[in-house]
């Protein structure tokens, strides 16, 4: 075998350096991140925004050679798992199946359910139906894979090998593993959403923005997954590009309270704007009154911290388990304060629950839930409801 034959094969038609094909892989790996977080995750599962169709297809193609997975099916896992999250038909949920499981294989309880026809059928409506995806990205999956094991080989030669072997690992790790398991399992929560869903890091960088997975369960149709100031999101950077370029039109945001100085009445915009965005709400009462209360009353809390204590007393009640709700009555008995600001939370959270229930009903309810929170003499209380006669919805 001839010299040339043999350099071929070491270097591929680039010969790129070591630490140069790391880079190209780095971005190729980052592509394919964004192509899920922007084309499956926030455009056609939640619809958060629209795609140009050549960048929808660019994305398309993109996924069939760097993962196989197949749009409709994609979107239908992910949107029965808001649908049934942290429940026993929730496709891939730590709390079920355990951190390990979705840590180590996480991808075959998504291949599992994605081959479930009554899944694709409920869930996977809107999704590509044309010839190409018929005939080639649905139609062949896995020869998008064996194409791009032909194409590092050819670029990069030897090296090629490895690269296509981390590209075939990334998204089952990181998406599959870290953020359907370990961004249900550890880190913050800025709100208390019905699950157990959190972000692992504000600067949401390495996995384009997943990162901020409590966010996203919080407010599941924003393109935008940053909510307080200091957290970035890299993939709604990307999207602000694309919009910029005429590539990308945003549809829908969190919504995000402002309060009207001088506004007495409850009216129907603020009634809106507490239904809409009733996790800032919920969060800003955790803030603005648990916390002082709880500073306030020093109550025998067992060596517990201010802010351990508020998480536990605004945490979502279907998410504590035996240990956390003795712990919470233990905390409630010891101050009559306490209970009454923890009842008034779980009075106005009943409030948006009532799914079924007129508009005249509802603010009806909120204001008589103002009018009592303030005649309760607890001033962190007071100041609350005087505020949220004020509140009106705006887009963050």
């Amino acid at each position: 075998m001839s010299d040339p034959v043999l350099t071929f094969f070491a270097q591929g038609l680039l010969n790129l350096s070591l630490l140069q094909k790391a880079v190209v892989l780095l971005v190729m790996v980052q592509v394919t991140i964004a192509s899920v977080t922007i084309y499956l995750h926030r455009h056609q599962a939640h619809r958060g925004l629209d795609i140009h169709p050549v960048v929808s297809h660019f994305f398309r193609f993109w996924l069939w050679l760097s993962t196989g997975m197949v749009t409709g099916e994609w979107v239908a896992v992910h949107r029965k798992h808001h649908a049934k999250c942290e429940t026993e038909e929730d496709p891939h949920s730590p709390q079920v199946e355990g951190i390990r499981k979705l840590m180590l294989d996480g991808v075959s309880l998504y291949r599992r359910e994605a081959a479930n026809p009554e899944t694709l059928r409920r869930y996977g409506h809107g999704t590509p139906n044309d010839w190409l995806e018929c005939r080639i990205y649905a139609g062949h999956p896995a020869a998008g894979i064996a194409l791009l094991l032909v194409l590092d080989v050819v670029l990069f030669g030897a090296a090629g090998v490895a690269m296509w072997a981390v590209q075939m690992m990334w998204i089952p790790f990181w998406a599959a593993g870290v953020i359907n398991g370990l961004a249900h399992w550890w880190g913050y929560r800025n709100y208390e959403t019905r699950d157990a869903s959190t972000n692992l890091w504000p600067l949401a960088l390495w996995i384009g923005g997943e990162e901020l997975h409590n966010n996203h369960h919080a407010f599941s149709s924003s393109a935008k997954f940053s909510s307080k100031w200091w957290e970035f999101d890299i993939g709604w950077f990307y999207i602000r590009v694309l919009a910029a370029m005429g590539l990308a039109r945003v549809k829908k945001v969190a919504p995000k309270p402002t309060i009207e100085p001088g506004k007495e009445r409850i009216d129907m915009d603020t009634l809106r704007a507490v239904v809409g965005a009733r996790m800032h709400v919920t969060a800003e009462y955790g803030r603005k009154v648990v916390l002082p209360v709880l500073r306030q009353v020093r109550a025998d809390t067992a060596g517990w911290s201010a802010r351990k204590l508020k998480t536990l007393l605004v945490r979502e009640q279907s998410m504590m388990d035996e240990r956390e709700r003795a712990q919470l009555q233990s905390v409630l008995q010891s101050s009559e304060e306490l209970q009454t600001v923890y009842t008034f939370r779980l009075r106005l959270q009943e409030i948006w629950s009532r799914a079924s229930a007129s508009h005249d009903s509802l603010m009806a309810a909120l204001r008589e839930w103002c009018a009592q929170a303030e005649a309760t003499g607890i001033h962190a209380l007071q100041d609350f409801a005087r505020s949220l006669r004020g509140f009106s919805l705006q887009s963050a």
